[in-house]
């Protein structure tokens, strides 16, 4: 066996002409069309039409010129099948022995904001993922490339044997379906969302690899990273490393779980995350004051942590980030003087987003979690509420000051596991009791954590109180208000020990349970 003929057809010209070029030097004869066959004569590489193939005319502006049996019986012949190799004969076919074709590029249209219905749908590609499965279901005769980054090992396995070992034949098919599973994928996400159907009956999804990781969540688990093609361009799947090794998969859930939570904020913010729960949050008129108050929040805690900021870090912020052991530190951007200070510890990892969307952070997405066996899908946590959406159900209402902090914790507590407390301060957190097996123990988490500071913190639950013994415990660290969903049976129990100690309760109507 060896590569006599090849059908080339790609929309990313990267490297075609070259690759051809060597292809036609080595005896190769190359079938092309379109703009391909266009580009290749442009550039003196000897070329035939696939009309000059298939006897019949590219028709519909190219909607129709390979799905013809003169292509397709040269790519899915079996060649050591007598039948198949009598009928080609007779028909005076001619066997194709490799397909070089990459796809209408789907993806980057329907990344244009504006883009029309009409465009999305011109963009599908139906020859070329017609092609490519034929040739890699016939693989083992049939060398098939779908990645510019093979064109090297084929042209090297052609030159020194005529053709593709059997081996690197079926990991390109295996890499083609991969890729035309992707594309359709692809196709199928968005016009289930264009159809308001974001749950359909059967869910396919596709992401992209950005690496592989060291380990996994420890040493002995493979891992890798990827990201959701079309993925917005203020997450950490964008996100540009400035300095500092690799992240590992540990890292990576823990800045996504910062980025998610100091997105919620709009005004200068900054939040400190210890395996996956905020361990210290803070606002301020400047980045410097937020970061103040979140490493103040819990000095202990933050120490080999991960740090997310919403605005530029400065040099002075920057000076205060040198005086501890950090794990990452991200933020929209870093001046020249922060990252003069900054990258002189080398064990620091240094991630750009771009500027912070706090309200698509707002924006209804959708949460894959895997189980044994399958998956459960639901869409993101993101309610947010406003003081006048409240429901005040004690005999004092909140101050204008308990009911900003109380609208602080309630932003936090939404991204600290369940059973989850928050005390909150000053703008910033005191105290965090996160996944605990009942609330009492968060609580007693928190106010510990807090000492001094609970008095005259407020209080925010992620559930409801299933009896007062929360409150019992809050009224007497201190605590003046709390701010909870509401919705127990016994309501009246929980309300009536916060009249008797003169804590102010509202209710959200909307839990927080984070697994």
């Amino acid at each position: 066996m060896s590569i006599k003929r090849a059908l080339v057809s790609v929309s990313d010209k990267t490297g075609i002409v070259d690759f051809c070029r060597e292809l036609s030097q080595m005896g190769v004869e190359i079938i092309s069309t379109g703009g391909t066959s266009s580009l290749l004569s442009k550039e003196g590489v000897p070329v035939i039409g696939i009309s000059d193939v298939t006897g019949f005319p590219e028709i519909m502006d190219g909607r129709v010129k390979t799905l013809h049996p003169a292509v397709h019986s040269g790519l899915l012949a079996v060649r050591d099948n007598e039948e198949h190799t009598r009928q080609m004969q007779e028909l005076g076919l001619g066997y194709i022995d490799l397909v070089v074709v990459n796809l209408y590029p789907f993806q980057e249209t329907i990344a244009k904001p504006d883009v029309a219905y009409e465009d999305a749908i011109e963009n599908i590609d139906i020859g070329g993922p017609t092609m490519l499965r034929s040739a890699a279901k016939n693989h083992a005769f049939v060398s098939v490339v779908v990645d510019a980054a093979d064109y090297s090992q084929v042209l090297e396995e052609v030159r020194s044997g005529g053709d593709t070992t059997l081996e690197t034949r079926k990991r390109l098919a295996a890499k083609v379906f991969r890729h035309t599973a992707a594309y359709d994928a692809l196709i199928s996400d968005y016009l289930s969302n264009v159809n308001g159907d974001p749950l359909p009956e059967r869910l396919t999804v596709t992401y992209e690899k950005l690496q592989d990781l060291r380990y996994g969540e420890n040493p002995h688990q493979q891992a890798a990273f990827y990201r959701k093609p079309l993925a917005a361009q203020d997450t950490l799947t964008t996100a540009e490393q400035l300095h500092g090794k690799e992240l590992s998969y540990n890292n990576i859930n823990d800045a996504n779980a910062a980025l998610q939570i100091v997105k919620e904020f709009e005004e200068p913010a900054v939040v400190a995350v210890k395996h996956m729960n905020p361990c210290g949050v803070g606002i301020g008129e400047s980045i410097y004051e937020a970061y103040s108050k979140a490493y103040a929040a819990d000095p202990t805690s933050i120490f080999g942590g991960i740090v997310a900021a919403n605005r530029i870090i400065d040099s002075d912020t920057a000076n205060k980030l040198s005086e501890i052991f950090l794990e990452i530190v991200l933020a929209p951007d870093f001046t020249q003087e922060a990252l003069d200070i900054l990258t002189k510890k080398k064990n620091i990892r240094l991630l750009k987003t771009g500027e912070l969307n706090a309200a698509r952070n707002r924006e209804s997405q959708f949460v894959v979690t895997s189980i044994d066996g399958g998956m459960i899908v639901q869409q993101s946590d993101v309610h947010s509420i406003e003081a006048s959406e409240l429901n005040v159900v004690t005999d004092r209402a909140p101050s204008e000051e308990e009911m900003k902090q109380l609208l602080f914790g309630w932003k936090v507590v939404k991204h600290v596991k369940s059973n989850a407390i928050v005390l909150a301060a000053n703008d910033m957190t005191v105290g965090v009791g996160a996944g605990q097996m009942n609330r009492v123990g968060a609580a007693k988490i928190a106010i510990e954590q807090a000492g001094d500071q609970a008095k005259g913190a407020v209080l925010a639950s992620d559930a409801f109180f299933p009896m007062g013994d929360t409150l019992e415990l809050a009224a007497k660290a201190g605590i003046t208000a709390v701010i909870q969903p509401g919705g127990s049976i016994k309501d009246e129990e929980s309300i009536k020990v916060a009249n008797e100690y003169g804590i102010a309760m509202v209710f959200t109507g909307v839990r927080h349970f984070k697994h």
